[in-house]
């Protein structure tokens, strides 16, 4: 019986992606010290030698990933769960199928059911020529029910500034705890999509950013759903105390859900996600970006995808970038415009 004192299950490196849980499917955390931008929205500096289409050598601090000019990830499918994209620095210029469009960044967070079927496109655009452009984000995929892997796909925004954040200070050190799916006290984020497996209150979905300053102390409250499973990513700063055990950034630490876990950060400050959930519990079969319950599932994937294109692709190229001037917006597919 794992004792409140000692709530650590399991402790494994990062790799890439990250090792995850059901319901979670795939996690991947991009940090890149991208250059100044030039007047195409991509790196004002040389790309020679690089792998274009396949750039993912992080040389010089930053990848072009799948993009030739700009970097990203032009049009892609996806079928059977969702993507929630959290940036926390740089932008993310959005196109899909189901002609929705965006950018999203400095705190945003993205939150798309493939659902049936849907094409999205991710650039990152370079908006400052005078200056660098950091980009800093997580990729997480949250699987999706076998009744909700037929659903219509859904585009939705969680914008910064309706992302609420839990902060307590001591002592002068600060537990600053962003919230994007999952109460945390009375703290509550904007909702989920309809069919998301978050949007059910059995199902105890979370997912919190921590941000431990230096030394500063904060216990993750129990999860409210009997069967909860919960991981938290070490992912930069000071190694922090996880309860008794010590742990590494570059480290995930599984922990028992149901008992309070004490976090204590180290001497330079430390950062984890937190994700959590009840196990949706059904057979996984996955090739690439398509995720069903068993072979025959994907096999109907890849020929629905060549029939129908998910719905074809309205944009002008692979990998469509806004205008430079556009700010942070949302162009939903009944033609509704958000601005922020």
């Amino acid at each position: 019986m794992t004792s409140a004192a000692t709530p650590v299950l399991q402790v494994f490196r990062l790799g890439t992606p990250w090792q995850t849980i059901d319901p979670f499917l795939f996690v991947v955390h991009h940090v890149d010290a991208y250059p100044a931008g030039n007047d195409e929205l991509g790196p004002a500096a040389s790309l020679e030698g690089r792998p274009l289409g396949q750039d993912f050598g992080n040389p010089s601090g930053w990848s072009m990933y799948h993009g030739t000019t700009v970097p990203g990830f032009p049009g892609h499918p996806h079928r059977g769960f969702e993507t929630v994209t959290f940036v926390r620095r740089g932008f993310v210029d959005h196109s899909d199928s189901v002609g929705a469009a965006a950018r999203f960044g400095e705190g945003d967070t993205q939150w798309l059911t493939a659902g049936n079927g849907i094409v999205h496109s991710e650039m990152f655009p370079l908006l400052n020529q005078d200056a660098d452009n950091p980009l800093e984000l997580f990729q997480i995929w949250l699987n999706l029910p076998a009744e909700s892997k037929t659903a219509d796909p859904h585009f939705s925004m969680l914008w910064n500034e309706e992302t609420p954040t839990v902060t307590v200070e001591e002592d002068g050190r600060t537990v600053s705890v962003r919230v994007l799916a999952g109460r945390l006290g009375d703290a509550t984020p904007p909702p989920p999509p309809p069919n998301s497996w978050a949007s059910r209150p059995d199902t105890d979905v979370a997912i919190w950013n921590i941000d431990l300053s230096a030394g500063a102390e904060w216990t993750v409250p129990p999860a409210s759903v009997d069967g909860t499973q919960r991981v938290l990513y070490v992912y930069n700063g000071s190694p922090v105390q996880v309860g008794d055990r010590p742990v590494e950034s570059g480290h995930g630490v599984v922990v028992d859900a149901s008992s309070p876990v004490p976090l204590v950060a180290g001497e330079s400050g430390t950062q984890i996600l937190l994700l959590q959930g009840r196990p949706i519990g059904e057979p996984v079969a996955s090739y690439g970006p398509f995720v069903l319950n068993d072979e025959e599932g994907i096999r109907q994937a890849f020929e629905d995808y060549r029939r129908t294109g998910f719905g074809g692709w309205p944009w002008d190229s692979d990998g469509p970038v806004h205008d430079r001037e556009a700010g942070r917006f949302a162009k939903h597919p009944d033609g509704r415009i958000e601005k922020r």
